[in-house]
């Protein structure tokens, strides 16, 4: 055991951070950077139509992988 090792304690000390205000700032970057055109509601409507979209016109054998992937819960039910 070295001296420098002397001052380190025996036991695990607790030990916390808090990241509320550093996280309150990179929302607002992120609102910024989106900005005041951004709709979310249009957004969600867009991914919708893209996901119906993916999973449209499947084959035979697509459809049944789709069906079964569903059935595992891998994919949401729709």
């Amino acid at each position: 055991m070295s001296n420098s090792d002397a001052s380190l304690p025996a036991e695990p000390v607790d030990f916390a951070v808090d990241l509320t205000g550093h996280e309150m700032t990179r929302r607002a970057h992120v609102m910024a950077a989106l900005g005041d055109a951004w709709d979310p509601v249009e957004t969600a409507r867009g991914e919708q139509e893209a996901y119906d979209m993916l999973y449209s016109g499947l084959d035979e054998e697509q459809q049944r992988l789709y069906d079964s992937l569903v059935a595992a819960g891998v994919l949401p039910r729709r």
